[in-house]
């Protein structure tokens, strides 16, 4: 049994989602700096895909990540790829949380895992908290924030880090694009034609990237863990499994997607997520203006990286209602969401003819 704790992102660990605590416990107290005092374990509620564990040894506490349960995508959800990451990605960016274990002998939890650093903030998902709200200069503040986290990630050198080899940025447009393409293929269970026609706009035109660097690949507001004093002071970037070196525009594109406005489609709100049509966030072309100026780089095309972020918003969500639809997960939040890839691929092809 695990104490309780007044976090309210952590509760109890779902019953389709237990772990092998016979098999993790003594691997954990083997790799782990610190794991005196008796073992607990409870489960952060958040995330949709990766399975996010607490861990407590006496008064130390770990994070856990593992991908989710049933058949996942070659490329997705990699724990070795993250672990890789955070294990010195903070000497240049310390919102990195610091990983200090890596498992790939499946014998113990069925997959790879990684164990790293917890750090204590908040997450804003698609609803401001009620402290917050109607507090326009904070809202300000919390949008800017965002903008000044994703270009200071982009202006780390990878080698300052070991990880100048990290992936294959020739051509990384153009692979995101296919590789993205055979994940539609993959989990789709019925015909969605705006996918189709976003997926051929997007094959038509692909940029020439201007600066290869360090990206997050899932940046968005509820994968930054902010002060609990201070909502717009961040604590912690999260999410690390997809990261790679590429075309930073495709990081900017993404959080786009999520960046609701005052008067969008309201099926827009409903899936997009982000709580950015209050009063004082800053609006999209902000946005951009403000990474733009922040960055030196020049953003003419940025709609075709705004329409690949909703094309690879849709893929997601399809993978994740499609485990739902195999029976791999029993979460019901998935339940309805064909009829959000649905609504995100019409928005896509909105933007495409705007």
């Amino acid at each position: 049994m695990a104490p309780p704790t007044d976090d309210p992102e952590v509760m109890g660990v779902r019953s389709d989602e237990r772990l092998d605590l016979d098999a993790l416990e003594p691997w954990l107290r083997e790799h782990l700096p610190h794991t005196a005092g008796p073992f607990t374990l409870r489960q952060f509620g958040g995330g949709h895909a990766n399975l996010t564990y607490l861990l407590g040894f006496g008064e130390h506490e770990y994070v856990l990540r593992r991908p989710p349960l049933g058949p996942i995508a070659p490329t997705a959800h990699d724990m070795q790829r993250e672990h890789r990451v955070l294990r010195r990605l903070g000497e240049a960016f310390p919102l990195a949380p610091t990983s200090f274990a890596l498992c790939t002998d499946h014998s113990v939890l069925g997959a790879d895992f990684h164990v790293m650093e917890r750090r204590h903030g908040r997450v804003i998902r698609s609803e401001l908290p009620p402290d917050l709200a109607n507090q326009p200069a904070v809202n300000r503040r919390i949008g800017e924030m965002l903008v000044d986290v994703l270009a200071d990630l982009h202006q780390v050198d990878p080698a300052a880090v070991g990880l100048d080899d990290l992936g294959h940025p020739e051509g990384f447009a153009r692979r995101q694009i296919d590789g993205w393409g055979r994940r539609w293929a993959a989990a789709q269970h019925e015909p969605v034609p705006d996918v189709d026609a976003m997926l051929h706009w997007l094959e038509a035109s692909v940029p020439a990237p201007q600066r290869t660097a360090l990206l997050h690949n899932d940046y968005k507001l509820d994968n930054v863990l902010v002060d609990r004093g201070d909502a717009a002071t961040p604590v912690a970037v999260l999410d690390w499994d997809m990261t790679t070196r590429g075309d930073p525009l495709m990081d900017l594109g993404y959080l786009l997607n999520f960046w609701n406005e005052t008067g969008d489609d309201p099926r827009w709100h409903h899936v997009s997520k982000m709580p950015t049509n209050h009063a004082g966030f800053p609006t999209r072309a902000e946005v951009v203006e403000r990474y733009a100026a922040r960055t030196g780089l020049d953003l003419d095309a940025i709609a075709w990286y705004h329409v690949f972020g909703v094309f690879k918003l849709v893929v997601i969500v399809q993978q994740i209602y499609i485990r739902f639809v195999r029976g791999q997960t029993q979460d019901q939040r998935f339940a309805g969401y064909d009829e959000r890839v649905r609504d995100l691929a019409n928005t896509g092809v909105h933007l495409m003819t705007r």
